[in-house]
Order: structure tokens, then sequence, then C-alpha cells
């Protein structure tokens, strides 16, 4: 069996050069893997392009790593930060805006080998006709838009075409795990995070609670192993009460 959980996130988060991409898993702050942002923030990573539904509301998570100055690039649905727009604005970082499903279906078809796709939502909008801004310049006005997309009539309906994201890391956050990496989210958490699991060429993966190898019921596996590289454990268990198959656990 190949041993997957790790005790120090910092020197596995390290392999993350600067300037890579990131898919982050979590809708708001539930299921966001804090512990290993907040690596990236302690490494001192910079420039980085993350895919995340949304940057947060304050300064943790994903609004830590814009707070600091780290982010070259969001690719996002919901990025209702107002400091984000301060340095959107400002020419400080730069924005694709993409709809919530849009998102949601380029993570799983970059993790299941589809290209591209075809999707009505966003056709002949500034979304996919070359008129969005990605990034303004420090000096004022737009310095480039983003691309303008294929548009094609299926069945006399208006579609647009959109590319599947392959991210170099994903990094996601579960409710339980074994150490083969087999990952099972819980509730709302089972949002993005198998998503951005497998959009990761290499997916990192924190847990509540590490379980027993093979402990785990088959259908309770919502992100196989095979996606994830590593497992460390969280510093913030919320247990429930199925949770008697625990063997460890995290502090409170």
């Amino acid at each position: 069996m190949i041993d997957k959980f790790r005790e120090d996130v910092l020197s596995v988060v390290d392999q993350v050069p600067d300037g890579a991409s990131i898919a982050v898993g979590g809708f708001g702050s539930s299921g966001r893997p804090d512990r290993l942002l907040d690596a990236l923030c302690e490494l001192g990573k910079r420039d980085l392009h993350v895919y995340v539904n949304n940057v947060g509301h304050d300064f943790t998570g994903v609004g830590r790593l814009l707070h600091e100055g780290r982010l070259r690039r969001v690719t996002a649905s919901f990025p209702i930060l107002q400091e984000f727009y301060d340095d959107y604005f400002a020419g400080k970082v730069e924005l694709e805006l993409v709809p919530q499903g849009t998102l949601a279906e380029r993570m799983r078809a970059g993790g299941s080998g589809i290209p591209a796709f075809f999707t009505p939502s966003g056709a002949g909008t500034m979304l996919a006709d070359g008129s969005f801004t990605l990034r303004y310049a420090p000096e004022g006005g737009v310095a480039e838009h983003v691309p303008a997309k294929e548009h094609r009539l299926i069945d006399g309906r208006e579609y647009v075409l959109e590319t599947g994201i392959v991210a170099d890391f994903g990094l996601v956050k579960a409710h339980q795990g074994d150490r083969k990496g087999n990952l099972r989210f819980r509730l709302s958490a089972r949002n993005f995070n198998p998503l951005a699991g497998m959009a990761g060429r290499h997916t990192f993966a924190e847990v509540e609670n590490l379980v027993a190898v093979d402990e785990l019921h088959p259908d309770d596996v919502h992100l196989p192993g095979v996606f994830v590289d590593d497992v460390f454990l969280s510093g913030t268990p919320r247990p429930t009460p199925d949770d008697s198959r625990l063997i460890a656990r995290t502090p409170a």
C-alpha cells in the first residue's frame, strides 16, 4: 500500500512553485482547505492563478492570498470581496469571470480528460464575446480583454465553447480520508472539492478525520485516492455521530 499521509504540510506544499495554477475546493468557508492555503502564504508563494468558486468575505483562505499580494489571476464565479475589486481595478490582479455551473463543469471536464465542451451559459454575453476586462493597467484603462470564445448554433440555440481546467495543483478539504487518499466530504463541503481534486495534476487533501484504510465504504468515497497525492490532518475537526470508526482526530 502506498501511504499518502504526511505530517509536515510545509515540506510537501513547498513543491508548489511561484506562478503555479491551483484549483481550490470549497464554497465560501465551507470545505475550504485553509491549512493548505495558509501554507502557501507561510512559504511565500506568489504570482498564483487560482480557480475557485469565490474569493471569500474576509482575509482568510483565498482572501489571505489576495491580502498578501500573492495572486496573479483569479478564475471565479463570485469574487465578492471588495478588496479584490480594488486590486482588480488597480491592475494588481486579473479576473476571469465564469458562470458557476460552467466553472464546475470545466473542472470536472479537465479531470475527466475532456478538453472542451459547448454550453449555452454565457453565450452572446461580454463573458464570451471578447469585451470583458481581464486586466486593467496600473495607470488606468483596460490593458487586456478575455479572448472571445467560439460560438456555435446547435439545434437553433447558441452555445459557447468552454475549455476544461487542468491545474498544476488541486487543494481540497474533506471530512474523512484514509492513508490511500480516498476522501469523503460532508454536506455543503461536497461542492467544488471533488472537482478541484480531479482538476489538479497533483492534489493535496487536508482531512478533518483520518480513518483506517478500507474503513470508508466504497459508496461513501466522493473522491478516489487515485486523484490524491498527499493527505494531511486539518486543524479544525467537526466529528459527527457516525464517526465511531475514526482512528485519529485532529485536536479541538
